[in-house]
């Protein structure tokens, strides 16, 4: 990897989103600061990825860079939340080293065969009805979680318990399809990963 990949610009959006995030970490307590530090983080994450392509400036760093700090912001929020938030971290880590050692930079693309369902999520680069539920899942359950518990949902938005409720249920509904391609392990479907390295879990990402 030249040196000059450290500064491209989908790169350096990188080096923002982790200002961002920390920036957040030190403002948990105050909603007014911690939500638009940490939206404008998660909101750049659809920025960055559309600049590589638009530059031609992909590469595996940013690939890497790209996935390392969607699960900083989410472990972070997640921790935060709750006392086994941690569980959920872990989780997208290990699906993170599993991922990125066994099929590199272009994972997105590599989901062509196997099962159905974890074919449906990873199509077009999650850009699917399905994958757009995941991602939102993925995204965007731990920051409505955030307002729930703060009572931002009420005071911000106005918005009734039962709408706050049903939030809940449809975002950690995507999150859970997330989970269940999360845990798509070897054992499960043998026949799509006979040809896999098998040095490591092969825990199928939707991330």
């Amino acid at each position: 990897m030249g040196l000059q990949v450290l500064l491209y610009w989908p790169n350096v959006i990188g080096y923002i989103r982790i200002g961002l995030m920390f920036a957040a970490w030190g403002t948990y307590e105050t909603p007014a600061v911690f939500v638009p530090l940490y939206s404008v983080s998660v909101a750049l994450d659809g920025v960055d990825g559309w600049l590589a392509r638009r530059l031609g400036q992909s590469s595996r760093f940013g690939a890497w860079l790209d996935v390392v700090v969607d699960n900083l912001g989410r472990g972070m929020l997640w921790s935060l939340l709750f006392k086994w938030g941690w569980l959920v971290s872990a989780l997208e880590w290990c699906v993170f080293v599993c991922n990125h050692n066994t099929r590199g930079g272009h994972w997105k693309n590599s989901f062509t065969s196997g099962p159905g369902l974890i074919q449906a999520i990873m199509a077009n680069g999650f850009w699917t009805l399905l994958g757009t539920w995941v991602v939102m899942g993925l995204h965007c359950l731990p920051l409505w979680l955030y307002g729930y518990q703060w009572d931002l949902l009420s005071h911000w938005f106005y918005l009734p318990l039962w709408i706050q409720a049903l939030g809940i249920m449809l975002l950690a509904a995507g999150r859970l399809l997330a989970l269940s391609a999360e845990v798509g392990v070897y054992t499960i479907t043998p026949a799509y990963h006979k040809h896999d390295d098998k040095s490591c879990i092969k825990i199928l990402a939707a991330q």
